[in-house]
């Protein structure tokens, strides 16, 4: 069992600490106050108060924070990659550019890099069938899997570091257009006389079943989904416009139809 070092035990990371404690795995998570640290050792892990201390004997250290400007600011303006020890790994499960993973592992040669960005939610880290979308090289995957395999099934191995972000970008980049797309079906329903609900629960049996619209169709609307839905989505898609930007272009057709789903 490896020694694992947690930074961002919330809402998607409570449950991955909880399912690496059951595993056997000995967890330290950040707890950065006397309440959070409660919540740490509520799920079966050691509550540190420091990055440093997070990083201290590790084999594995799991970064799961909201945003990518937080990874940066965490993993290299805070210290916690300088603190890792030669030869540990760090994971990434944050959505975000492919070139924060990249510039940490230029930074910090001595440890293994691999972005894993995750599809779906708490519940299926809980049942330990969150999907993992996974770069970086063989020798890191090798250090993190037993810890990855702790919650995540299936892992799909993707490339080289920055691999697992371009698949989860183009991923969500797809999953808003097709709630655009959800839209102006429900739309076009509606002309046609046929109420949402019915539509949306129609639809899951077709061949015009979507992930998207099974999501849409257990809440009874699109509007519904969008809403509990638009600050994860919406941040995911503001990183996939800026990487297709930095490469000279956009999301073309993509973009027009997440913008009916989700709006500029």
């Amino acid at each position: 069992m490896s020694a694992v070092g947690f930074v961002g035990a919330g809402r998607m990371g409570a449950p991955m600490v909880r399912r690496l404690v059951a595993a056997g795995h000995r967890v330290r998570a950040l707890g950065r106050t006397p309440d959070k640290c409660a919540a740490v050792r509520e799920l079966g892990a050691e509550a540190v108060t420091t990055l440093a201390d997070v990083a201290v004997g590790a084999d594995v250290v799991v970064v799961c924070v909201f945003t990518d400007d937080q990874v940066r600011q965490v993993c290299l303006h805070d210290g916690l990659a300088a603190a890792m020890a030669p030869g540990a790994t760090l994971v990434i499960h944050t959505t975000g550019s492919p070139r924060t993973a990249q510039s940490i592992a230029s930074e910090f040669g001595d440890i293994g890099v691999l972005d894993a960005p995750v599809s779906g939610g708490p519940h299926n880290i809980e049942a330990g069938a969150i999907t993992l979308f996974v770069g970086g090289s063989d020798e890191a995957y090798a250090r993190a899997e037993p810890v990855l395999a702790s919650y995540g099934d299936p892992i799909l191995r993707l490339g080289p570091l920055g691999a697992g972000q371009a698949v989860k970008l183009v991923n969500n980049a797809v999953f808003a257009a097709q709630l655009g797309l959800l839209r102006e079906a429900t739309r076009l329903g509606a002309r046609l006389g046929v109420d949402e609900p019915n539509l949306l629960r129609a639809l899951t049996h077709g061949s015009g079943a979507s992930r998207v619209g099974e999501l849409a169709a257990a809440g009874g609307s699109v509007a519904g989904f969008v809403a509990g839905a638009a600050d994860f989505v919406g941040k995911d898609v503001e990183v996939v416009r800026a990487v297709a930007a930095e490469l000279g272009g956009d999301l073309g057709l993509l973009d027009d139809v997440i913008r009916a789903g989700l709006g500029p």
